[in-house]
């Protein structure tokens, strides 16, 4: 076993060459026999072994850096700096993290969660290396699709200009976490197909030095000329032609040939991309067959590939993208609009269903966002569905292009509130607040999973920009009997009586229906009010509650600072409304990984926590 030898950084330096191939194959072993087991990322990891290792066996880490993009292939890097023994708490409360963390190891120097950051981190501790003197290798590893991303093109415009050396590896496996779109992919598919210049160059070279007397006179003329030649035999020339070296496409599973290639990109004086050529999922044929199912995947048997706790019941997910498709076969102008997640989504039915109307433009959710504004102007009614963590990205463009113009564009904020095992960088907890500062933009939540296809309904003939946030889990079935017609900004009644208003939105309405009946049970006279509408809120249903509750309760799934409880409490400290005000929410810090139950403890948005928070406030009070 040599992966029993490898206990810290560098520690691969020990094994002969002749067994990187062994270790390798321990290595993906190793892989999907803990995922199996807690679950996380595999496709990604396991296709990165052997490019993972070369990178070490080229570097002196943690001197030298590695910026992981996105971060969730750190799983052999990991395993390299001497972690193996954690992966049984993988993504599990106050276990390990799926994504490279500065706290868990010098080597992890940045932390990392999105895509498209990496060349922008790197080339910032490039830049710190040379004002400070140190020599130190840095590389950024990005994919082929988080190169869509604007920000690393803006940082690979940058880059260009660097006088020292920088190393940025092209991992590309032809996918993101869906199949990858657009001109830069089809760019790296011409690199691929084509016979590459740097062996050609090498050929050339060997044989005109066998010619007498004018071979070196010739290879010397060529070089003058080189950039002709290059423009000629390597389509596009994009990287050369920004001033980055490119070289490759590599073997990203030959390491000998990696290590060769990386020892050499170390000695430029400048900035150099190096193309290596993966395959997601590589050594296990299931993973292999269906990349994107193995991409982030619950513990799962090795054997048929299937889940251990198969998925039960639809998802709100599940949900938006029957409706969506429903609504669409009624109203012509409705498209969607999807930033390289169609299966996350729910939008990949659509696709199906409306290939014309479907648009998927990568890892670009600024684009997104801007190109559904465009859409909206032209006439059409824009949906554009992305994770609640990714559209915060694009905050500039919903407020400057959408919001401004007060655009009837529709977004679909899935993985809105806690979200689990990715831990803070994934975690939907801020948009309430980064939107409900933007004006003329609408926010609405549903209860359950028809309310969730009612303000789908809503909003698709709403003439405005107009948010619907919704969560992981799957849809509650709770409350059927409660469906009043959606009015714009119009809360619901589910329960009156008096003394207590809980005031919720969205999916906390499930867990203000359970603390209210322990309240209950304690004697307490307790109402129930869904929301329905974040912003604007119903403010007329605050005033006709306060002339028979003492307190008001607010429930969200949202970081407290600016979010909808404080919106209520300001409401009424404005008006005089004599009213106590307790606002139930996330506490104001990143919430880490783990189980929904754990870090809902944690965040202090669980059951026993809210009772026992009311509890001590409600004594005090004389209803």
């Amino acid at each position: 076993m040599f992966l029993e030898n490898i206990n810290k950084e560098n520690d691969i330096k020990q094994i002969s060459r002749e067994d990187y191939g062994k270790l390798a194959e321990e290595i993906r072993e190793f892989l999907v026999d803990k995922i199996s087991v807690c679950g996380g990322h595999l496709a990604s990891n396991l296709g990165v072994v052997e490019l993972t290792m070369a990178l070490h066996l080229s570097l002196d880490l943690p001197n030298d850096k590695i910026v992981w993009d996105v971060g969730h292939q750190s799983y052999t890097h990991k395993i390299l700096t001497g972690r193996k023994e954690e992966f049984n708490k993988l993504r599990t409360y106050g276990g390990m993290s799926g994504f490279p963390k500065r706290r868990e190891s010098d080597c992890d120097c940045f932390d990392t969660g999105h895509s498209s950051t990496s060349i922008s981190a790197a080339l910032g501790i490039v830049t710190g290396y040379e004002l400070s003197g140190n020599e130190g290798t840095v590389v950024a590893v990005i994919g082929d699709g988080a190169l869509t991303g604007g920000m690393a093109l803006e940082a690979l415009n940058n880059a260009s200009a660097l006088k020292r050396n920088f190393i940025i590896v092209l991992n590309d496996n032809n996918m993101s976490i869906s199949e990858n779109v657009g001109g830069l992919s089809s760019y790296l598919s011409e690199v691929r197909a084509g016979e590459t210049y740097n062996d050609i160059k090498a050929g050339v070279v060997k044989s005109l030095n066998n010619i007498p007397v004018v071979g070196e006179k010739l290879i010397t003329q060529i070089k003058k000329t080189k950039s002709s030649i290059k423009q000629l035999v390597v389509p596009g020339m994009f990287f050369e032609n920004m001033g980055i070296t490119y070289l490759g496409p590599v073997d990203g599973h030959n390491i000998n040939q990696m290590v060769r290639i990386f020892n050499e990109a170390k000695t430029l004086d400048h900035a150099c991309i190096i193309h290596v050529l993966t395959k997601k999922g590589k050594g296990y044929k299931l993973a292999e067959k269906y990349p994107s199912r193995f991409h982030g995947i619950s513990p799962f048997d090795k054997k048929t590939g299937k889940l251990l706790t198969p998925k039960t019941g639809m998802s709100y997910t599940d949900v938006f993208s029957s409706k969506i498709i429903e609504l669409a076969k009624e109203n012509n102008n409705i498209v969607a609009i999807s930033a390289a997640m169609p299966d996350g989504t729910g939008l990949k039915k659509f696709s199906r269903e409306f290939p014309e109307k479907f648009f998927d433009v990568g890892i670009a959710e600024e684009h997104a966002v801007t190109f559904a504004a465009g859409l909206a102007v032209a006439g059409y009614h824009p949906v554009v569905a992305l994770y609640s963590s990714f559209l915060q990205r694009a905050y500039d463009q919903v407020l400057h292009d959408v919001c401004i113009q007060d655009l009837p564009v529709v977004f679909a904020i899935d993985r809105a509130g806690l979200v689990g095992g990715d831990g803070e960088t994934h975690q939907g907890i801020f948009d309430i607040s980064y939107l409900r500062t933007i004006p003329n933009m609408s926010i609405c939540a549903p209860k359950n999973k028809w309310e969730l296809e009612d303000l789908l309904s809503f909003a698709s003939i709403y003439n405005g920009p107009i948010a619907i946030r919704y969560p992981r889990e799957n849809a509650w079935e709770g409350l059927e009997d409660y469906r009043e017609p959606v009015r714009y900004g119009k809360a619901e009644e589910i329960y009156r009586e008096k003394d207590i208003m809980f005031f919720a939105e969205g999916n906390m309405v499930k867990t203000a229906v359970k603390v209210r009946e322990v309240l209950k049970e304690k004697g307490y006279k307790v109402s129930l009010v869904n929301a329905r509408f974040i912003k604007p809120f119903d403010q007329e249903i605050i005033f006709k509650y306060s002339k028979d509750h003492k307190v008001i309760v607010t429930f969200e799934d949202n970081v407290l600072n600016g979010g909808f409880g404080e919106g209520v409490g300001r409401f009424i400290g404005e008006n005089d409304i004599d009213m106590e005000v307790v606002n139930i929410g996330v506490q104001n810090k990143y919430v880490e990984h783990g189980s929904l139950s754990q870090i809902k403890i944690e965040a202090g948005i669980d059951e026993t926590s809210i009772v026992n928070r009311l509890l001590g406030r409600l004594e005090d009070i004389k209803f």
